[in-house]
């Protein structure tokens, strides 16, 4: 079997249906990532199957099913190696994209990919808690697939979500909302839904959907010391 039809197989076991132009780019993606990886730590998967199940259907499935406006604006904070960023601007090319990353070189890697698939996105070389300073409320929707709890990571993204947009985070089934309640509050989002899925690997998932329903004080996100010492 072609690599690029296991590509669009595995989106379709999920109901998505991918063009032979999206299975191409995802495939070009995966080669110019384990590749590049030789050299930069990007990723621990590199297996072709697991990189289809863990970066790309576990990078779009989250969001095919929500109801995200054509030229919707989002910003992946902490962005890594580009997930689910680049999978996500490879199903949907409408939407606006800025992927912040804090290690330079994973931004060299990520520029490099967007040019060598064509996509157009902004790579910022930063941390959440600067380039939230001077980019407060301006996108319709943050994302991230990170480590860290929901209670912080709400603090991290919360604060560049629009008043009415989302924030959307993709976590493990072990995450409970319980310890985030009172950090989703103080920021000024309201918790609207948890949604249990499985990927291609038959391994669990879980994603909060967070509405933003007033704005975040200016003091939030705190430096990374005062977010350690004190949770919200």
């Amino acid at each position: 079997m072609e690599r690029t039809d296991y590509i669009i197989g595995e989106f379709g076991k999920c109901g998505i249906t991918l063009s032979a132009k999206q299975a191409e780019k995802l495939l070009t993606l995966y080669e110019f990532l384990v590749e590049y990886n030789k050299n930069v730590n990007l990723t621990a998967v590199t297996e072709f199957e697991e990189v289809v199940a863990k970066h790309f259907v576990d990078s779009v499935l989250p969001f095919a099913g929500l109801d995200i406006k054509q030229g919707a604006s989002f910003i992946d904070v902490g962005t890594g190696a580009g997930f689910p960023a680049l999978p996500l601007l490879i199903y949907r090319e409408d939407l606006k994209a800025t992927l912040l990353e804090a290690l330079e070189k994973r931004c060299v890697f990520l520029r490099k990919a967007c040019e060598l698939l064509g996509l157009s996105a902004e790579i910022v070389h930063g941390r959440a808690e600067d380039y939230a300073k001077d980019n407060r409320e301006r996108f319709d929707f943050a994302t991230a697939r990170a480590v860290a709890a929901l209670p912080v990571l709400s603090e991290y993204c919360l604060p560049y979500v629009k008043v009415d947009g989302r924030f959307i985070a993709l976590k493990s089934v072990n995450e409970t909302a319980d310890a985030a309640e009172n950090a989703i509050k103080l920021l000024g989002g309201r918790l609207r839904e948890i949604k249990d899925y499985v990927i291609t690997n038959n391994d669990s998932r879980r994603l909060f959907i967070i509405e933003k329903i007033s704005h975040t004080s200016p003091k939030y996100p705190r430096n990374p010391a005062a977010i350690k010492k004190k949770p919200l």
